[in-house]
């Protein structure tokens, strides 16, 4: 079982692991985000540290309407006590939890 926590901008935060192949690791906080479809966003800051193989582009689209391309890598998370292989958009903000990582978790 994973646990959370609100922060003072009321937004529900987790704390997970990411690692690389070699399992180099960091522990994050993420913010729980419903309007993400995807698995998890980092920013450039913590894919360099971690040299997270690169896989390809995607194309998304935002809260306002407007679509933007996420260069895609490659991550391992601890998740429900085991390790993941997920993809993660790399993006400037706060680390996002999509609903892809949820989906299936109560």
């Amino acid at each position: 079982m994973m646990e959370g926590r609100v922060n003072t901008n009321c937004e529900a935060i987790i704390s997970i692991v990411v690692a690389n192949e070699n399992r180099q690791s960091q522990l994050i906080d993420a913010v729980i985000d419903t309007g993400y479809t995807g698995f998890l966003t980092l920013p450039r800051e913590i894919i360099t540290a971690l040299s997270l193989p690169w896989t390809g582009v995607e194309r998304g689209t935002l809260g306002d309407g407007s679509e933007v391309t996420f260069e895609v890598y490659a991550v391992k998370v601890i998740w429900d006590g085991t390790y993941r292989d997920i993809p993660v958009n790399e993006s400037e903000t706060d680390p996002l939890v999509g609903m892809s990582l949820l989906y299936g978790y109560d």
